[in-house]
């Protein structure tokens, strides 16, 4: 999806991962993707993970039939989530690394370590006209490899920039302008997410070369206080004042 601003994809596990924190029906996942693409969201990106955690198998086949903007699926590189890439029929995968004791994505993936899954992977996803971007960290490297893989977008973890202050804060931010020029010059899209608010993501609309941002925890947390449309709308206002 082109679009003449920087796409934002709102991550709606959030939404999920209170509604099962009691097992209850809400609130729902594929409301909160109604809402968001109403509000001007780009992309609706969700993960659905081997222990399901938070979203279901259910709610992706839901949103397949209903959101009308991208659909972005996180997923692990593992055999079963490809095939349920290939059988609902996503636009987009992002292969991104799991552990089953982590509150949240800690890294990006080790795209060394895994070049050869990696690359069958790709291949059969894009041979079912699926998208496939690779969550890895701001390291030049791990982009140059991510391209020759066949990956045709990479996000770049930007966690650790989120997570520091001061000069480490400053340090990092230059490993993940780093990486995204590697990107431009490796021929791939750019995203970057994990960790953005309504502050710390200005430094990242900057960079030139960042096509797309996913977002879900900071929208979902403003949410509370100011309502789930109006907390896309704010970042969606955000993303489109910094044109491509």
């Amino acid at each position: 999806m082109n679009v003449p601003w920087v796409r934002l994809g709102v991550n709606v596990d959030h939404v999920a991962q209170v509604r099962q924190a009691r097992g209850t029906t809400y609130p729902d996942p594929v409301l909160a993707a109604y809402l968001a693409q109403s509000a001007g969201a780009d992309q609706i990106t969700v993960h659905l993970r081997e222990d399901r955690r938070h979203i279901q198998l259910r709610d992706l086949e839901i949103l397949r039939r209903t959101v009308s903007v991208p659909l972005n699926l996180e997923m692990a590189p593992v055999r079963e989530m490809v095939e349920i890439a290939v059988t609902t029929g996503v636009d987009m995968v992002t292969l991104v690394p799991e552990k089953r004791e982590e509150r949240t994505t800690e890294g990006g993936l080790n795209v060394q370590e895994l070049r050869d899954s990696l690359q069958g992977i790709i291949q059969t996803l894009k041979s079912e006209g699926i998208a496939v971007s690779l969550f890895i960290n701001p390291e030049p490297g791990d982009v140059e490899l991510s391209a020759k893989l066949g990956a045709s977008q990479v996000e770049i973890h930007t966690g650790f920039y989120a997570d520091a202050s001061g000069p480490e804060q400053e340090e990092q931010f230059h490993r993940i302008m780093h990486a995204a020029s590697a990107g431009e010059a490796a021929g791939v899209s750019v995203a970057a997410g994990h960790g953005l608010d309504y502050r710390n993501i200005f430094p990242i609309l900057d960079m030139e070369q960042v096509e797309e941002v996913n977002i879900g925890h900071s929208i979902v947390a403003r949410a509370i206080f100011t309502g789930f449309e109006e907390a896309v709308r704010e970042m969606a206002e955000i993303c489109r004042s910094y044109s491509r």
